[in-house]
């Protein structure tokens, strides 16, 4: 179903995002993220006063994780092609911090430890929560298949993270019965 119709409006900025995941070669997964922010207008960069047609990116930024199956970060390699500034790629070395840390419970927390405020760039960092989620969907399947043949009493990650996977509800009872609590019917 699409939203409601919109009210009389003009576009003024766009943002794309757009997450891969990629199985490689070596058994290690490679998560990439590309980053755009356009205006419909014309404008200026900050620091220089270089025009910026209509459409031309103000940012323009890609990020790497390389992981494992345990969602363990090998390396990250980030890369700004553009910005608002001009010394607003100088902090993307900074991401590298990222490896050895584990994507899971305390990934937000430890991210902002690692790169919040002044240590990164916010745009880089919000894109790691995306990035985070299509680790999850890209290495699933992958994910599911070793655990099977390693099987574990672990409770399912899924299980009560959102609505469809509260523990009593019907998804639940299909996906991991055993796991599944209340209303049995």
């Amino acid at each position: 179903m699409p939203l409601s119709p919109a009210a009389a409006r003009t576009a003024i900025h766009v943002r794309h995002i757009e997450c891969q995941g990629f199985e490689r070669a070596d058994g290690l997964w490679d998560i990439e993220a590309h980053l755009t922010d356009v205006k419909t207008h014309a404008h200026q960069r900050r620091d220089g006063g270089d025009a910026r047609a209509p459409g031309e990116p103000i940012h323009e930024m890609r990020m790497r994780l390389t992981i494992d199956l345990d969602l363990l970060i090998h390396a990250c390699e980030a890369v700004t092609e553009q910005g608002p500034y001009r010394a607003c790629g100088e902090i993307t070395p900074n991401f590298k911090a990222l490896a050895g840390v584990k994507i899971g419970p305390g990934w937000r927390r430890r991210v902002a430890e690692l790169l919040g405020g002044v240590n990164g760039c916010t745009h880089l960092v919000e894109l790691l929560g995306t990035m985070a989620t299509t680790a999850y969907q890209a290495t699933g399947r992958a994910r599911a298949r070793r655990d099977n043949l390693q099987p574990s009493d672990k409770r399912p990650y899924q299980i009560d993270s959102c609505h469809i996977y509260r523990v009593d509800g019907p998804a639940v009872r299909e996906r991991w019965p055993r796991w599944a609590t209340g209303n049995e019917g």
